[in-house]
C-alpha cells in the first residue's frame, strides 16, 4: 500500500497497534529479508541487524509501551514471478491490520521517488489517494519521477525546501496538508539512505546533501506526538555496502534510533505516568 522507491529491500516493518490499556501501546515487529528487483545485494540482512542492535530491548525499556513483542521473520522466495507475487501477498497481509477498518495517509521520507509499474500486483486494489501521500528529503529525481509527483499532485518536500523552511516547518506543513481535511492512521515508510551518507554510509544508493540525523529523529519525533502513527518501515540498512564495521554500525544504530522515536522515544527523557520517586 505504500509507495516504494523499489520493492527491492528489506523491511524492518514494525507496527504499532494502539490500545487504550493504561496508556500502553503494543508493537509488533516483522522482518521481510528480501533483496529481489536490484543489483546490489545484502539488504536481506538488514532486518536481523536492527533487531540485534537490540530494538526489542531498547522498546521495552520505553516507559509508554508493553513487553508484548515477537519477531517474524518473512521467509526468503526464489525469483518467478509466482514468488514474487506470494511475497507481495505477504507483504500486503502485514499491513491488514492498519488499513483494514480506517483510510491511510502516507508519509515517506525518501530521497530519490519512483512510481514504477510493477508486475504481479493486479489483485491488488489502490487504497491509498496521491492527495494522501507526503514525501520528504528528495534529492536525485529523475524526469520521469518528477513528472509524476506533478501529474499526480504528490506533496513534496527536496532538499532546498528542508534547507529552506528547516525541518519543523517541513512537519508542520507535511501535517497541515495530511489533516486538512480528516485525521487519518500514518504509514511512515523510511528509507535508511534519506539520511546523509556520513550517518548512514551502508546503504545501496548513498548520496551526498541528505537529511541530518537530527533532521531524521525530529521527523519521527513529530509524526509520532501525532498519536496517528500505526505504522512505519525501515528499509535500505545493507551491511554489505558498509566498508567497515563502523559503517555498518553507524547506519545499523541510525535506523534503530528513528524507530524509537516513532515510538515515544523523546531526547529530553521520559518517565511511567505511575512512575514514584525512590525513598532514599
Amino acid at each position: 500500500v505504500t509507495v516504494m522507491k523499489s520493492f527491492s529491500g528489506l523491511r524492518a516493518a514494525s507496527h504499532m497497534f494502539r490500545r487504550d490499556l493504561h496508556h500502553h501501546h503494543c508493537v509488533g515487529i516483522i522482518g521481510a529479508p528480501f533483496s529481489k528487483g536490484q543489483q546490489r545485494d545484502g539488504v536481506q540482512r538488514g532486518a536481523d541487524l536492527i533487531r540485534a542492535a537490540g530494538l526489542v530491548q531498547k522498546l521495552k525499556g520505553e516507559a509508554t509501551f508493553q513487553t508484548g513483542f515477537s519477531y517474524f521473520p518473512l521467509k526468503e522466495v526464489g525469483n518467478t514471478d509466482h514468488a514474487f507475487d506470494q511475497r507481495n501477498r505477504w507483504r500486503a497481509t502485514a499491513l491488514d491490520c492498519t488499513i483494514r477498518h480506517s483510510r491511510l495517509t502516507i508519509a515517506s521520507v525518501f530521497w530519490h521517488m519512483s512510481i514504477p509499474i510493477i508486475p504481479n500486483f493486479s489483485w491488488l486494489k489502490p487504497c491509498v489517494a496521491a492527495k494522501d501521500v507526503v514525501y520528504i528529503g528528495l534529492r536525485d529525481v529523475d524526469p520521469g519521477e518528477h513528472y509524476t509527483l506533478k501529474y499526480l499532485g504528490i506533496k513534496a518536500f527536496s532538499m532546498t525546501e528542508v534547507d529552506r523552511l528547516g525541518i519543523a516547518k517541513v512537519m508542520e506543513q507535511t501535517c497541515d496538508h495530511m489533516f486538512s481535511k480528516v485525521k487519518k492512521p500514518i504509514h511512515l515508510s523510511f528509507d535508511i539512505d534519506a539520511l546523509d551518507p556520513s550517518v548512514s554510509p551502508a546503504t545501496g544508493t548513498p548520496v551526498a546533501g541528505g537529511l541530518t540525523y537530527r533532521e531524521g529523529i525530529y521527523i519521527t519525533e513529530h509524526i509520532c506526538q501525532t498519536g496517528l502513527l500505526s505504522a512505519v518501515d525501515m528499509v535500505e540498512v545493507n551491511p554489505k555496502q558498509g566498508k567497515t564495521e563502523d559503517e555498518i554500525k553507524s547506519t545499523v544504530n541510525a535506523a534503530v534510533d528513528l524507530l524509537l522515536g516513532c515510538f515515544g522515544r523523546v531526547r529530553e527523557g521520559s518517565h511511567d505516568p505511575d512512575y514514584k520517586m525512590p525513598n532514599p
